[in-house]
């Protein structure tokens, strides 16, 4: 079914979509959202995944495949409100040398899971932050970023968003999948001017433990983030691997009736 989608569907993005993760070449940044470490541990049920050791190995992963000066989380690193869960330490210990040995900087903006973060990561953790391409702002979009306390913080020249090189939106948060062929599938979401005249690119959960929000019924009202108001107009996103591709959907207000 995604084949039968021309490529014009396709948006003139400065990001290179990976497994369930980005990297922004102008920034020479990693993002990835929604790790939820320690929710199999939290869960009293058994996970079929080890939500640890796998977020490490696929980090790792990605890790060697891009030249990543910054990474950034972009919120729940956690699984976890008022206490951490038994392993937690350990895991985002080990998150944090990986990234080091890589050679870049760990940056998290706190979630709405991450209400135990200061008692495992003493490292930078803004609300919300700036790439250095100057024109992508990460967060985790479980609620709308203070763009003027941004840039009254930030060491750009710009002292307020309007006329500065802000262009974009990274977040996370809903877990967006898409259903295809009886398969759902983990997918990005984008929007031009989406939020504020900026664009909104949604990123599916890192972890492959989580659930998600499947978008092929779904409306703007069913997604928590306040950045998405309407889906009509976001593209789906899918990121083969395996065939080494990155499929895009048109809008979903064009394809909605194909999903």
């Amino acid at each position: 079914m995604a084949g039968t989608f021309p490529d014009s569907a396709r948006v003139d993005v400065p990001v290179e979509f990976l497994e369930r993760a980005v990297f922004v070449p102008g920034a020479n940044a990693l993002v990835l959202s929604d790790l939820h470490v320690g929710k199999a541990a939290a869960s009293r049920v058994e996970a079929p995944i080890d939500d640890g050791s796998d977020v490490i190995d696929r980090l790792e992963r990605l890790l060697g495949c891009v030249d990543a000066e910054t990474v950034v989380v972009a919120g729940d690193l956690l699984h976890s409100f008022s206490t951490v869960p038994r392993g937690a330490d350990w895991t985002v210990t080990r998150l944090e040398r990986i990234v080091a040995d890589a050679g870049a900087e760990f940056v998290v903006t706190p979630g709405n899971h991450d209400g135990m973060l200061e008692a495992v990561y003493d490292g930078h953790a803004p609300d919300a932050y700036m790439l250095a391409d100057g024109e992508t702002l990460v967060c985790h979009g479980h609620e709308q970023p203070d763009l003027e306390r941004v840039y009254a913080e930030s060491e750009t020249e710009f002292e307020n968003y309007e006329g500065s090189n802000l262009e974009r939106v990274v977040v996370g948060h809903d877990h967006p999948a898409l259903s295809v062929g009886g398969r759902k599938l983990p997918c990005f979401l984008y929007a031009r001017d989406a939020w504020r005249g900026l664009d909104v690119l949604m990123l599916p959960a890192f972890t492959r433990s989580a659930s998600g929000v499947t978008i092929n019924r779904a409306r703007g009202i069913d997604l928590q983030s306040p950045m998405v108001r309407s889906l009509e107009p976001f593209h789906p996103v899918i990121r083969d691997d395996s065939a080494g591709e990155t499929r895009w959907f048109p809008p979903i207000e064009a394809c909605r009736h194909l999903l």
